[in-house]
């Protein structure tokens, strides 16, 4: 049976942030399950930078169905835990099913792999105090006011959790993240 990585995301998640993940742990070996609201297809979206935008613009991204809904999770079946950025963590830091998912993964040291938006979970269920992260740029204000160090880097490591600004440092979040995975829950 294969480590089993969980993917917590939902509508508007951004659609790089969760099928790169996805698609390399299972590369990886890993058993890869990805967690919504509810079962359902989601609808991702294409954040993009473009030139005489203050902001990035968003466009419809790809669909894929969601294994299984928060309220279904066995937080103890799944050795890490993937949270991917978009607009999704904006509405998803609300959902109680979803922090106490989140919230057993850190209370039981489990590696987390969090980018962009996605930091706004993790410090919904208050996991951020005292660590270093970094996140998407604009999100500064908001880690430091969650209790955390903000470092504008494409990847930052502490301990177990491994956090990156968006999709074009994905290389470097998952170089970071499988140095983790690998010896906290190497595929079996």
């Amino acid at each position: 049976m294969a480590t089993k990585i969980l993917i917590v995301t939902g509508d508007a998640a951004e659609s790089l942030e969760v099928m790169y993940p996805y698609q390399r742990l299972l590369e990886e070996g890993y058993e890869v399950h990805i967690a919504a609201p509810s079962r359902k297809k989601l609808r991702f979206v294409v954040h993009d930078f473009e030139e005489g935008f203050d902001t990035y613009t968003e466009k419809p991204g790809y669909t894929w169905p969601a294994d299984l809904s928060f309220a279904d999770v066995e937080p103890g079946e799944y050795a890490a835990v993937v949270i991917p950025g978009g607009r999704a963590p904006e509405y998803l830091r609300n959902d109680p099913e979803l922090r106490k998912v989140l919230k057993a993964f850190f209370d039981a040291d489990k590696p987390v792999a969090q980018i962009c938006h996605g930091p706004l979970l993790t410090a919904a269920v208050g996991a951020l105090s005292g660590r270093r992260v970094t996140a998407y740029p604009a999100l500064e204000m908001d880690m430091e006011a969650a209790g955390a160090s903000f470092q504008d880097s494409e990847a930052v490591v502490d301990g177990v959790v491994v956090s990156s600004r968006a999709w074009p440092d994905h290389p470097a979040w998952m170089r970071e993240f499988l140095t983790v995975l690998r010896s906290k829950a190497p595929v079996t």
